[in-house]
């Protein structure tokens, strides 16, 4: 994997990302020839034209990434991949079509833009007919050595077997701990040299799995592979990197202490933060403010009631605060302000309210809360008090997720579908933690792009 302000890419994806780009390049260069050709104009090069060429392939490549092309089912199933390369395509020669009445010197021709969709949609799915092997091989893969064959250990190998993942086991080696769950691993005792083992197996990192460290890390063997160059690594950092969330099962507060994250000196990450939330939030009422207004009549004809709820929500450093809503249930939800958690086919909800549920419409209100600062655009979707005060007491760190604002969309709604349990709240939890450990403005921006893969394809939503 390579590390882009503080989030992992494979590289795989990285590779793919960097050759579909390099692809639509090339579709949008070959259009305009072949359209020059024919209404007999000089064709020239690109270096002519580098606007028009570079602006629709990188809107394209965009889209891409924001409707999912990269994520696991896609490269795991050609007919997934066709169906969102087909949406990303469609959705990037939209904003090129009303880029071309704003700045029509850095778009293609209309002519140029139906010649260059289709073929990148050809080369696209080729490149991934050709490639999506090689891809899903064990080539890019990289070989580990587990140090722990107990609970722990079969955690990572678990993992291991998912299509997803991009690594490979090359062995266990069992520390002397306890029992062993894992029954292909090899003693320790039986390893005479622990650092030519290492070089033996060919592997490019070490993880350490071990059930009780005080007695069985073998500190000066390790010093030796990490001098070799080999990475070695806790189970801890291992897991956040390989599933971008903060797995609550294995970290301890000093990891939290030591490892990298948490930094306060970003200042300018802040400022940059604070500076696209006032100019998102002004444009997204702007432009849906009809759509809100459509929908709140629609609310209150199809039950009574208001059409927008004032609801309490923990923020920043716990402090409390009110976000505005469309409402989605009936007016006597919840009785005596008794917070309950939707579930699944809750027959609280209206026809209406399922329905922008569902493409999240009932949020778009919230954008008066990040107008005024007391969320942003991207965090830790913020908790009813009475779930915080519930939540705090059932699981460790909880009031971590609070040393960041809360937001409309977050690394947990892309990454999880909605959660209305304890189990639930622990899972996104971890997402969350991974966010306020990690954030960048890349990863907000990365966020905000996913968001219209959730919208598009709703799963989870309630």
């Amino acid at each position: 994997m390579i590390r882009l302000f503080k989030h992992y890419i494979p590289y795989p994806l990285l590779f793919l990302g960097l050759l579909d780009l390099c692809l639509l390049v090339f579709a949008a260069e070959i259009s305009w020839i072949f359209r020059a050709s024919q209404i007999g104009m000089a064709a020239g090069s690109i270096f002519d034209r580098p606007a028009p060429i570079l602006s629709f392939a990188l809107a394209l490549e965009v889209a891409l990434v924001a409707v999912g092309v990269y994520g696991t089912e896609a490269l795991q199933s050609l007919r997934f991949a066709g169906a969102r390369i087909l949406v990303a395509i469609s959705l990037g020669v939209i904003f090129l079509s009303i880029m071309a009445f704003i700045l029509p010197g850095i778009t293609l021709w209309r002519s140029n833009s139906l010649y260059a969709m289709l073929l990148s949609i050809f080369l696209l799915m080729a490149v991934r007919i050709i490639l999506g092997k090689i891809l899903d091989s064990n080539v890019f893969k990289r070989r580990l050595l587990i140090l722990g064959a107990g609970p722990r250990a079969e955690r990572i190998a678990q993992l291991s077997r998912k299509p997803e993942s991009g690594f490979i086991v090359s062995g266990f080696v069992d520390m002397n701990e306890g029992p062993a769950i894992v029954g292909t691993a090899v003693k320790r005792s039986d390893i005479s040299n622990l650092p030519q083992h290492v070089i033996d197996l060919e592997v490019s990192e070490v993880v350490l799995a071990l059930e009780e460290r005080r007695n069985s890390l073998p500190v000066a063997d390790l010093l030796i592979v990490k001098t070799t160059g080999v990475h070695v690594n806790d189970m801890s950092s291992f897991l956040e990197r390989e599933t971008g969330r903060v797995d609550l099962d294995s970290v301890n507060p000093s990891w939290f202490i030591f490892s990298d994250g948490f930094s306060s000196g970003r200042r300018i990450s802040t400022a940059f933060k604070r500076g696209f939330d006032v100019f998102l939030s002004l444009l997204l009422l702007l432009f849906t403010g009809p759509i809100i207004l459509i929908f709140a009549t629609l609310i209150m004809l199809e039950s009574r009631g208001g059409a927008f709820f004032k609801q309490e929500r923990v923020g920043l450093y716990g402090q409390k605060f009110n976000i505005l809503k469309l409402r989605s249930m009936r007016a006597d939800a919840e009785i005596a302000g008794q917070a309950v958690w939707a579930s699944e086919n809750d027959p609280r909800i209206t026809k209406v309210g399922n329905f922008i549920r569902k493409v999240r419409i009932d949020e778009l209100p919230q954008a008066w809360s990040v107008l005024k600062g007391e969320m942003s655009f991207v965090g830790p979707r913020p908790e009813r008090p009475q779930f915080v005060d519930n939540l705090q007491t059932k699981m460790p760190y909880y009031t971590e997720r609070h040393m960041v604002k809360p937001g409309i969309t977050g690394w947990a709604q892309i990454n999880y579908p909605y959660g209305a349990s304890i189990e639930d709240s622990r899972h996104k939890l971890e997402y969350d933690l991974y966010y306020a450990k990690n954030y960048t403005p890349f990863l907000d921006i990365l966020i905000l792009l996913q968001t219209i893969r959730v919208v598009l394809w709703p799963e989870g939503a309630r």
